[in-house]
């Protein structure tokens, strides 16, 4: 193969892990329960940027503290100043779009709109 197509190939099979990771994460019960709640709150496609964001961001606020309700362990903040945070938030964020997205189209096929009654 030219040193091109392995670097092409190469890519997009890091993207397609980036994606994987991320739905592996979304696809726990945490993630599947803030991801229904997230698509019934959306009220267009145009939202799924922003409500994947929120649903992103309280996947990791309930990350954070559930050890201190459940266990009544100290609170921690996270590493943020550390990549690896990063990159799992930004995975969170790319599985929460997947799966909102598949979640609204499901919605959008058997949920008639509000005006349509």
């Amino acid at each position: 193969m030219e040193p091109a197509m392995i670097q092409l190939t190469q890519f997009l099979h890091d993207v397609l892990n980036f994606f994987r990771e991320g739905f592996a994460q979304v696809n726990a019960v945490e993630g599947l329960v803030i991801a229904l709640v997230a698509t019934l709150l959306a009220s267009a496609w145009n939202r799924v940027w922003s409500v994947a964001l929120g649903a992103t961001v309280v996947h990791l606020v309930a990350n954070a503290l559930i050890p201190v309700i459940a266990n009544h362990a100290t609170f921690r903040l996270p590493a943020i100043m550390e990549m690896p945070y990063w990159r799992t938030a930004l995975s969170l964020f790319a599985g929460y779009l997947v799966v909102i997205a598949v979640f609204m189209f499901i919605k959008r096929m058997f949920i008639a709109p509000a005006h349509a009654l």
